[in-house]
């Protein structure tokens, strides 16, 4: 059925169609969310065992290696990775990809649970969460001039949390800084020796008496009524009248043994604002939502809350929304700049506003229905699918003009609209539809890569592909009856340009010397690939974000007090950079950047300072060289590790070595990290070795615990208690209306201080309590501060600060370096983070290119039925070659994703080009009976114009991405570079070499086809 000649016989269904169509993509245009990236879940499942106090080689030894156990007969891991810090196991468990996430977290909790009743019985409960990739939203600064500390961190928890998490599209609120209501008994330890009693008892009998528990049920006047006895006090005043029964069988008064204060718990973490310490919270989303709507509703309700609360004030702090609005902004620019300058194109080359107008029709009505897919597809708009459209607004163009200067050539024969529109349609046919379905086999084969990166592109190939199949639909019903109706009739005696005269005198030198034509071409293509050595490879080029994550880290043992000092002396030294617009300090918490890997787990040791720059048009200096200059001023900076925290890809090379002997695996990590040192142009370089943190190691004897009646753990409870208190499900709590206050016994800080302490800590022995010194040996001693394991091995993990550099090319001199190419028996050497997905990446491009080439080919044979045809329009592919690693090369552009997004599309618009060529040729040479070489002279002549119409209409498409009019084009740019560099090789090489191509192959099909006639009488 010829479509084309139905909508202009009968336009108002095809009018109807395309009316629901834009309905429906502008429905779904509003509907569709906004984020910066696209929405992905991982099949990634965590398992947290927190033990407090626990050192890390305990945990590894009684937790970690039996959950590693346990959970490897799971089916579908890829991998397993645990780290293991102060006082909590984390075990990540990463299944390949087409494992079911819900199924998986079904398995690892059933994993964890057959193993529960062999983990310590101390342990809180294990938490078993799958992994949200998005990280925090939103952070705010809370700031009151009435409002204490505690009173203000309360505020966050009660009062905007509720507030928040009624907002939809709000995932999780967490509170940075502040401190946390707590009651503190803090022990006299004269006291407890003066009268024999333990911290651990009064701990304990606290816990017993200020309790309230169901007692059972009773009958009373005939009517049934619960009974429950009820032992709690509201007030921490009264504990101080509560009796302490000693081991004598008398009481005490707790007021006689410790000071009870209504106060807050040991502040773990600090928040500080440009140096003014700060209570403040992170906000992030639920899947599915949109980032600018969820930020909106927000802002609107903090703005209720400060009207509410006259004495509160909310301040933004650090915030994604403004890169996901303008990548948003920029991308939607870019399709209007694209779009213009593409009909410009057209305008030029036919003179007719008619013809441009029906041509510039084609643009929204493909773009528009686009967005309903794209909604029903459950997509988003984000920086991968609005790329997408970037990358085709060129080409959408294309069909309709194609269509739309035939349709005018033919009017200027004589024809009317009518019989032009009908003839010119039918005569483009095969060629318009061979040429989008060939652009969408391209881009579907996207949609299925493997590996993470085929996890981001999956967006990206089904909305490539549906909107060039939405451009189909419009050049084959719409465009053609637009014209019929619109155009008006213009017959013209067109003379051969000069300009023709001379490519055609080409095309004959060529078609007479065709061998060496194919011969140059070749040779072209082998010179192009010469050029890929010189181009640098990365995973994604530097994003200008305005924000650095510069994170500090000293040694073990370092107080809070002593991590925030050296926080604020950084940020001092740092405070002399003009750029540096505010400075946002968290020591103790971790930034959710989306990527635990890369930000660790909190400590009082560690410190991330938030760098704001401004955005990039405000400054002069670039965020690398602001960063380069920040490391500079903190080089001197003493006893800390200086490194930034990456919130891009592409910006920092993971390696890690494996294995089972801690000593060879400690010793190839030395040589490793010495030769790394040598690399130039590396940042900060840090390893996962264990640093050495100071410990107090007691050690029972047995002789004399036995004689006294002393367990061990009697001696680690006594010791644990007495220090940072009892485990948190065991402590008694003060009831409020609103919340329970737990209620700590144990010494406070300057009682702690004394060296003595410990030694003279009482343990409850056989006949009565003891002194700790007495039956156990008290030394210093040092242990390891973390431990990282690998595929169930030990493994030290090394990160390495690109500062620019390409991740190929640094990844090519670490495999050179002299530690990796001798590693010791049983020490491995492996690629992980980004390193591994670059490599995925690569990969995964060419098996998509080599699949986009298959269905191209087999599209093709369906359409032309020839085997060979498809050939002569598949030579048009190496051509472009030169021109887009030229161009690559010589903008200093470096290979990485989307240069390869770019020569990808390449593959399907130089087919365009061959294909309006091969197609006319064939129908010359079949339906006008010309021969091959007039045949192919006409096809030039008739099909010359739309190809160079075309390639300028994509090129002008593509030209405001490459010069980055709109936004930060650093991501959009290689790949618009890449591909007008191979427009232009594609364009002229093909309009020479493809009528060559087409003799060779069209008589090799001939001379196999009277070699199969010959055999076929004798058969």
């Amino acid at each position: 059925m010829n479509f084309s000649a139905w909508a202009i016989n009968r336009p108002l269904p095809a009018l109807m169609l395309f009316f629901v169509l834009c309905v429906a993509g502008l429905w779904g245009f509003h509907k569709l969310p906004v984020s910066r990236f696209p929405d992905i879940s991982f099949p990634m499942v965590t398992v947290t065992v927190p033990l407090p106090g626990a050192s890390p080689s305990q945990l590894e030894t009684e937790v970690t290696r039996k959950v590693e156990d346990s959970v490897a007969t799971i089916p579908g891991i890829k991998r397993v990775m645990s780290g293991v810090n102060d006082g909590v196991s984390t075990t990540t468990i990463e299944f390949t990809l087409d494992t079911d996430l819900a199924t998986a977290l079904d398995d690892t909790r059933d994993a964890i649970t057959r193993i529960r009743a062999d983990l310590p019985q101390d342990i809180q409960e294990p938490i078993v969460a799958k992994i949200n990739v998005g990280g925090s939203l939103m952070t705010y600064a809370v700031a009151s001039k009435s409002l204490r500390t505690d009173e203000l961190s309360w505020f966050v928890d009660r009062e905007v949390s509720k507030a928040l998490y009624g907002v939809p599209g709000v995932a999780l609120v967490t509170r940075s800084g502040g401190i946390d209501r707590q009651v503190r008994v803090d022990l006299d330890p004269q006291a407890l020796q003066a009268y024999g009693v333990t911290a651990g008892q009064v701990s304990q009998q606290l816990a017993r008496i200020q309790a309230e528990r169901p007692s059972g049920k009773a009958e009373v006047d005939g009517a049934q009524q619960m009974i429950r006895t009820v032992g709690t006090i509201a007030d921490a005043n009264a504990l101080r009248d509560f009796s302490i029964s000693l081991p004598d069988g008398r009481g005490v008064r707790l007021s006689a043994l410790a000071n009870i204060v209504d106060g807050a718990a040991d502040p773990s973490q600090v928040a500080l604002l440009d140096g003014q310490p700060v209570v403040a919270f992170s906000l992030s989303r639920t899947r599915g939502s949109s980032e600018i709507d969820v930020a909106k509703r927000v802002r609107a309700v903090l703005a209720d809350l400060e009207a509410a609360n006259p004495a509160v004030r909310f301040q933004l702090v650090t915030s994604t929304v403004e890169e996901a609005q303008r990548s948003f902004d920029s991308s939607m620019t870019m399709l209007w700049e694209g779009a213009a300058l593409a009909l410009l194109v057209v305008w030029l080359f036919l003179r007719d506003w008619r013809a441009t107008w029906v041509s510039a029709v084609a643009l929204p009505l493909s773009i528009i229905p686009t967005f309903a897919v794209m909604y029903w597809f459950g997509f988003s708009l984000n920086l991968i699918t609005l790329l997408a459209l970037s990358v085709v607004v060129g080409i959408l163009v294309d069909d309709a003009i194609v269509e739309i200067e035939n349709i005018v050539r033919h009017l200027r024969m004589g024809k009317s609209p009518l019989e032009a529109a009908r003839e010119a349609a039918d005569e483009i046919g095969t060629a318009v539809i061979a040429t989008s379905l060939t652009l969408a086999a391209v881009f579907v084969p996207v949609a299925f890569m493997p590996g993470i990166a085929g996890k981001f592109f999956r967006e990206f190939g089904w909305t490539a592909a549906t909107a060039v199949l939405f451009s189909l639909l419009v050049a084959r019903l719409l465009t053609p009856m637009m014209a019929a109706y619109q155009l008006k009739a213009h017959p013209i005696d067109e003379r051969e340009s000069r300009l023709m005269t001379w490519y055609l005198g080409w095309v004959d030198a060529a078609l007479r010397h065709r061998a060496l034509t194919l011969w140059i071409a070749t040779g072209l293509f082998v010179a192009s690939l010469a050029i890929v050595p010189f181009i640098p490879a990365t995973f994604i080029p530097f994003t200008d974000l305005g924000r650095s994550n510069l994170s500090l880290e000293l040694p073990p043992g370092t107080r809070l007090t002593d991590t925030v000092a050296l926080a604020e002396q950084a940020r001092a030294k740092l405070g002399a950079i003009k750029e540096l617009q505010q400075t946002y300090t968290t020591v103790g918490s971790v930034l959710d950047i989306g990527d635990p890997t890369k930000t660790g787990i909190g400590e009082v040791r560690k410190a991330t300072l938030v760098l704001d720059w401004g955005t990039p048009d405000t400054r002069e200096r670039s965020q690398k060289d602001l960063e380069r200059d920040a490391r500079a001023r903190l080089a001197d900076l003493p006893g800390a590790r200086v490194s930034y925290i990456s919130s891009e890809p592409g910006e920092l090379m993971q390696l890690v070595l494996a294995g089972d002997d801690p000593q060879r695996l400690l010793d190839a990590a030395q040589l490793l990290e010495r030769d790394l040192r040598t690399l130039k142009g590396l940042g900060s370089i840090t390893s996962s070795a264990s640093l050495l943190r100071p410990e107090i190691v007691i050690t029972p004897d047995p002789a004399r615990a036995a004689d006294l009646g002393v367990a061990t753990s009697d001696i680690a409870e006594a010791a644990r208690i007495a220090t940072t208190g009892d485990f948190t499900q065991r402590l008694a709590k003060l009831n409020l209306p609103e919340r329970q206050v737990p209620i700590r016994v144990g010494f406070d800080e300057a009682t702690l201080a004394d060296p003595a302490l410990i030694g003279n800590l009482r343990v409850p022995g056989k006949n009565g309590s003891v002194p700790l010194s007495a039956v156990a040996d008290i030394r210093a001693g040092s242990g390891p501060s973390q431990i990282s394991r690998y595929q169930r091995q030990r493994n030290i993990t090394f990160t390495a600060e690109l500062n620019g550099r390409p991740l190929g090319d640094v990844m090519n001199e670490v495999q050179q370096l002299p530690s990796v190419k001798k590693l010791p028996a049983g020490v491995s050497f492996l690629n992980t983070g980004d390193a591994e997905v670059f490599v995925e990446l690569f990969v995964g491009f060419l098996l998509a290119m080599a699949a986009g080439l298959i269905c191209i080919y087999m599209v093709l044979l369906l359409l032309f039925n020839h085997a060979l045809q498809p050939l002569t329009i598949l030579t048009a592919v190496p051509l472009c070659a030169g021109g887009a690693f030229g161009a690559l090369l010589l903008t200093q552009n470096a290979l990485s994703l989307p240069a390869l997004i770019g020569l990808l599309m390449l593959i399907g618009i130089a087919t365009k080009n061959s294909i309006l060529l091969v197609d006319y040729a064939v129908m010359a040479e079949d339906e006008g009976h010309l021969s091959q070489h007039d045949a192919l002279i006409d096809a030039c002549r008739k099909r010359a114009q739309p190809v160079v119409m075309t390639t300028l209409a994509m090129g002008a498409g593509m030209l405001p991405i490459a010069l980055g009019f709109s936004g930060d084009s650093s991501f959009r740019a290689p790949m618009a570079i890449a591909v007008i560099g191979g427009l232009i090789t594609s364009t002229l090489l093909s309009l020479i070499v493809i009528p060559a191509a087409f003799t060779v192959l069209d008589d090799l099909g001939e001379w196999v086809k009277r070699r199969a006639s010959r055999k076929a009488p004798s058969a």
